[in-house]
């Protein structure tokens, strides 16, 4: 099967009409389009505690993420602030959990959720964050023993999120950051 360079995927999102960002259009577009995972190398960014966000492209309409797993990270719960999100795996695999939520309280930042779905994410098999339920957690377990890296696309960018703690049934809003930007590592970086 043809693989395509970051570059390309990226040209590709680029030149698409407003209408075709849907997500359908892009979970297809990502679906003819594997990304060749040589081209991903100058992203790679590791870090030993938690997964890593590598910025590689940035517009009003995209923010396109390679996120550096290690053996055994797991995201928080989150959402992304209203926002779309397409992710598939050039290197490796990785774990996808949705959640339901029975009970919100913005006031108090007091949730209740339930798992509603898990799902495989790989190479072959782009994913799309559901509107119906778009609070998730994606990690890569430990029986997999292999690092991954996935490849983000959201529509559009966003710069802070909820995170979810099942255990305290709290949410808290968080600012987000990145360990690089076009393969160069920012100081004091956040993961």
């Amino acid at each position: 099967m043809r693989t395509y360079s970051i570059r390309d995927v990226i040209d590709g999102l680029s030149a698409m009409p407003d209408a075709q960002v849907t997500l359908e259009g892009i979970h297809n577009f990502l679906a003819e389009r594997p990304i060749d995972a040589d081209t991903l190398g100058r992203f790679h960014f590791w870090d030993k505690d938690h997964y890593t966000r590598n910025l590689v492209y940035k517009d009003e309409r995209f923010e396109v993420l390679v996120v550096c797993w290690e053996v055994g990270q797991i995201s928080r719960i989150h959402d992304h602030a209203g926002q779309q999100c397409w992710m598939t795996v050039p290197e490796g695999r990785l774990v996808g959990r949705n959640f339901s939520v029975e009970m919100l309280d913005d006031f108090a930042g007091r949730c209740r959720l339930r798992e509603s779905d898990h799902f495989e994410l790989s190479h072959r098999l782009p994913a799309t964050v559901e509107p119906e339920e778009p609070i998730h957690q994606v990690g890569n377990p430990a029986e997999f023993d292999e690092r991954a890296v996935s490849v983000h696309i959201y529509s559009k960018p966003y710069d802070r999120c909820r995170t979810f703690c099942r255990e305290t049934d709290t949410f808290r809003e968080v600012v987000l950051g990145y360990t690089s930007i076009d393969g160069e590592r920012v100081a004091g970086s956040l993961t």
